[in-house]
């Protein structure tokens, strides 16, 4: 396994000059064994950590990318209970930070299928907000064929937290497309995306819908990304960056294991609200 570090010199530049709150994303290659994910990602919760970052962010399916859609459900969780909760507890507690676990397979009614969960904890381990995908994936293009509600029940709330690093709105992946559901978040000052982007639909679109979530909301975006070939023949696109209000991109990881990391600026984001206070022109709500 291999991991990498990364700071780009403009938010190192940024972090130097801001005071502000440093945040990190955490990109994978997950497989099929949920012990070893949970090992991987304690090394790269536990490099962000070195790195000076107190809000960290796993992709999804950060916990199991299994050989078939339905491997996630076998190792589906009851809510507050299992060993990927207790990994995400743990490792808070343990390393001071708050940590947004991507998705976890959450028990559903249905017993073939899961809730696909984000799950927010604090430095103390405790859990503070849950948010399940509202907008599954469909896709089919050549010999590319995905259903995600074939395994998955999707979630109906939107979910909005505050916390140290200021408002938070949690979404998942595909969620990206669908912008009207950052405008049912606001007022956010940050919202959090887990991701694993295939390929095809990675190198199209995932940095320009990820850019512009954050120029149409005047919000800071993490994007933590799935990166790589994984054991079941899929490639997921990575990518994994963190982007300022402006739609600039702070800092980024094309492909592999590792971690990106900025700070979040809230007086940079205010004098931008200032400047263009687009978020109160609205007109259509």
């Amino acid at each position: 396994m291999s991991t990498r570090a990364h700071t780009s010199q403009q938010a190192a530049a940024r972090a130097a000059t801001s005071g502000g709150l440093r945040v990190a994303a955490v990109q994978m290659a997950s497989g099929p064994s949920v012990s070893a994910n949970l090992t991987e990602a304690e090394v790269l919760l536990k490099l962000a950590a070195k790195q000076g970052a107190k809000l960290v962010v796993l992709p999804e399916y950060f916990a199991i990318l299994g050989l078939k859609d339905t491997d996630k459900v076998a190792v589906r969780e009851q809510p507050g209970e299992g060993q990927i909760q207790a990994f995400l507890s743990k490792t808070a507690k343990k390393l001071g930070i708050w940590i947004v676990g991507g998705s976890v397979p959450l028990w559903t009614e249905d017993p073939a299928k899961v809730r696909n969960s984000t799950l927010v904890f604090d430095d103390q381990g405790r859990q503070v907000a849950r948010y399940d995908k509202i907008h599954l994936f469909g896709f089919e293009m050549g010999t590319e064929t995905y259903r995600e509600e074939a395994t998955i029940t999707p979630g109906d709330e939107v979910v909005v937290f505050d916390s140290p690093f200021g408002r938070i709105g949690l979404a998942i992946c595909y969620d990206l497309r669908f912008p009207e559901l950052f405008r049912r978040m606001q007022p956010v000052d940050l919202i959090i995306v887990p991701a694993a982007f295939t390929e095809t639909t990675g190198r199209a679109h995932w940095e320009t819908l990820v850019r512009a979530r954050a120029i149409e909301n005047l919000a800071y975006v993490i994007a933590s990304a799935q990166g790589g070939f994984h054991r079941n023949g899929r490639e997921t696109h990575g990518d994994s960056m963190i982007v300022d209000p402006w739609g600039i991109v702070l800092d980024r990881l094309p492909r592999g294991s590792g971690i990106v990391v900025a700070d979040i600026d809230h007086d940079y984001k205010a004098r931008l609200r200032q400047g263009l206070p687009a978020l109160s022109h609205r007109v259509l709500a």
